[in-house]
C-alpha cells in the first residue's frame, strides 16, 4: 500500500485527487493540507510514501515548500503536480530534488503510473520532458536564463518577481541582507537583467508566477 499526501490549496482538487486515487487497491490517500506550512507538519508526523504537492501555495512557493519537505525527509519522494506547464518549472525542481513534476491537465493513469514510480525511489518525467532535456544537452545555449540559477537564487529570483524586499526576503529565508544582495546581482548578471521590473516582466511572461 503506498500511503499519499496531497498539498494543495483547493479543496475541490484534493476531493477529486482522493476520489480517484481511492479506486486502486494499491493507493491510499492518507493526510491532506493546504499549505506549504501543512506539508511540513505532515512531514513531521510521518506515515507518508509519496507526496503530491502543489507549486502554487498560500503561504510559501512550491520551490519554498519543497526545499523545507527535502530537509527533514530527504528520502520521501515529492512529485510536484502543477498548473503551471513543466517546461516553466520541471527542471529546476527536479534538480532541487522532487521525483517528478505532472501537468495538472496529464491524463489521470499518468498520474498513477508516476505515483507507483516515485515510491519506488524512481524519478519519474514525461516522454515529453524526457525529449526537452534531451534536446536541453544538445544546444545549452537554448536553456530558458532562469535555468542557470542555483536553487538559493531561484528561490530568491521568485521572491523578487512576486514583489518582496531585499529585507523581506532575508527575514523570510533566514538569510541576512547582504547575501541575498549578492544573490540579487548574481540573478541580474546570469540573466541579463537590470531590475526588478525587468525581473518580474520575464517571470510573468515565461509563466513563473501570475
Amino acid at each position: 500500500m503506498i500511503n499519499i499526501a496531497v498539498i494543495d490549496d483547493h479543496a475541490i482538487v484534493r476531493a477529486g485527487l482522493r476520489q480517484f486515487l481511492s479506486d486502486y487497491v494499491d493507493l491510499r490517500v492518507v493526510a491532506e493540507g493546504a499549505s506549504g506550512r501543512d506539508a511540513v507538519d505532515i512531514v513531521r508526523k510521518g506515515g507518508v510514501n509519496v507526496m503530491l504537492l502543489d507549486i502554487s501555495m498560500p503561504d510559501q512557493s512550491g520551490v519554498d515548500a519543497l526545499q523545507a519537505i527535502k530537509a527533514r525527509a530527504p528520502d520521501l519522494p515529492v512529485l510536484i503536480l502543477s498548473s503551471y506547464p513543466e517546461e516553466h518549472y520541471a527542471t529546476t525542481l527536479l534538480r532541487q530534488g522532487a521525483a517528478g513534476y505532472l501537468p495538472k491537465d496529464c491524463d489521470p493513469e499518468e498520474l498513477v503510473k508516476a505515483i507507483r514510480t516515485v515510491a519506488l525511489g524512481r524519478k519519474y518525467i514525461t516522454s515529453a520532458m524526457a525529449e526537452r532535456l534531451a534536446e536541453g544537452l544538445n544546444n545549452p545555449e537554448d536553456k530558458p536564463a532562469h535555468e542557470q540559477l542555483s536553487e538559493r537564487e531561484f528561490q530568491v529570483f521568485l521572491r523578487l518577481a512576486n514583489g518582496e524586499t531585499v529585507g523581506q526576503i532575508a527575514e523570510g529565508m533566514s538569510l541576512s541582507v547582504k547575501t541575498v544582495s549578492t544573490y540579487r546581482t548574481r540573478i541580474m548578471e546570469k540573466m541579463g537583467l537590470e531590475s526588478n521590473s525587468q525581473l518580474t516582466y520575464y517571470a510573468l511572461k515565461n509563466g513563473l508566477i501570475k
